[in-house]
């Protein structure tokens, strides 16, 4: 589980930035997000019947709490943030990266502060690549 879940995030990432890169651009953006989240509500809720589970289906929220919440506003930001940074002439083959980076870097003091995460001598050195690489790539 430890690389497929890894392999999953990689190979949904490559068709969610083809598709979000590829969304018309005279399409309306809160139209094309709507039918996103129909189709994962759709394939969520088939995928949810097939998963068993000894908790009924109602009793099967009862355990959640705040989090699902924000990350659904965490989605939507997401989508609409990568669908605007196409539509703005980001390419797919820097826009994701630099977002990705950033996004590792902002990381970083929340996993040491909240998480207690140990951060080393070659992850700081890592981090610095990191930021070595975002001014490189920016320098078009």
């Amino acid at each position: 589980m430890y690389v497929l879940s890894i392999m999953l995030i990689v190979i949904s990432n490559v068709f969610y930035n083809i598709a979000q890169k590829s969304t018309p651009q005279n399409a309306n953006p809160m139209a094309a997000l709507l039918v996103t989240y129909l189709t994962a509500i759709s394939v969520t809720l088939v995928a949810f019947l097939f998963t068993r589970s000894e908790k009924g289906f109602m009793q099967s929220f009862a355990a959640l709490n705040w989090t699902s919440i924000v990350l659904g506003f965490a989605i939507l930001g997401l989508e609409l943030g990568f669908l605007l940074a196409y539509r703005a002439g980001w390419n797919i083959s820097v826009g994701s990266l630099v977002a990705n980076i950033l996004l590792a870097l902002m990381l970083i003091p929340v996993g040491i502060l909240f998480y207690h995460e140990s951060f080393n001598v070659y992850k700081v050195i890592g981090a610095c690549f990191c930021i070595v690489g975002l001014i490189l790539i920016n320098k078009m």
